[in-house]
């Protein structure tokens, strides 16, 4: 029987990429979404034709209690174990200081953090049951903070504090572990990252170029299946731009 991985804000960008590398290397795998149900069905479709009755869909918004322990109902009720969580869905919006609101800074909190810690909590019988894995997706702006995205950067740093965290509270039996992306799909909309801004991350980055979502998801995998002696680790995948201030 296949292993199973959750991916959750997997329709499409990064969490499509690595959900394909995913059932790529024989997992089946659950597709959580939340409002792409098109891309969602269309990625599906394509999984299942290649493999049948290998991808499942599942549709949350992980900020709304409810939904989530829903969604971790509907998981233990179509798979008796989960090997592999990525936690990859996230909010990425602009919070200026001067004139963030409380429910902006939540939204921030309850995407990058809050969401993931208790989709963690509700699934963690059936990665006890598989002795499985996690894999935070982050940021590589943890640690070089953007401008006026403060809430969205502290969730993110949260999110790779409590990777240490559960590494340390839920060994042996599951490992956790991070990946923090760099410049890989500029984010859509321009709040971020207008013309100048995205030549001048190129040009500091050592590599000279972005990366592709490929990238991440070859790094997904590898925590998943090919390191069972790594917990506890954040692996960033920026082309060295970390390194150049």
């Amino acid at each position: 029987m296949a292993d199973t991985a959750l991916v959750t804000g997997a329709a499409q960008r990064i969490g499509g990429e690595i959900i394909r590398e995913l059932h790529g290397a024989g997992f089946d795998v659950a597709l959580h979404y939340r409002r792409s149900a098109s891309a969602a069905k269309s990625l599906a479709d394509e999984l299942n034709t290649a493999r049948p009755g290998s991808c499942r869909l599942f549709q949350a918004d992980l900020a709304v209690g409810a939904e989530l322990r829903r969604l971790g109902e509907d998981l233990m009720a179509a798979y008796d174990s989960l090997d592999l969580l990525v936690n990859n869905a996230s909010g990425f919006e602009p919070t200026p200081i001067a004139s963030c609101t409380v429910s902006e800074f939540d939204a921030m909190i309850d995407s990058n953090l809050k969401g993931p810690y208790f989709l963690v909590q509700a699934l963690l019988p059936m990665l006890r049951t598989a002795k499985g894995s996690i894999v935070n997706i982050l940021d590589a702006h943890v640690e070089h903070p953007l401008a006026d995205f403060n809430a969205y950067c502290a969730a993110k740093a949260g999110l790779a504090s409590l990777t240490r965290s559960l590494a340390v509270e839920l060994g042996p039996e599951i490992r956790v572990n991070g990946v923090a992306p760099g410049a890989i799909l500029w984010p859509e909309g321009g709040e971020a990252y207008d013309d100048a801004m995205r030549r001048g991350t190129v040009e500091r980055t050592p590599l000279r170029r972005t990366g592709d979502p490929s990238d991440i998801a070859r790094t997904v995998r590898f925590l998943a299946c090919d390191a069972p002696f790594i917990t506890g680790q954040v692996i960033t995948v920026d082309g060295g731009r970390s390194l150049t201030g």
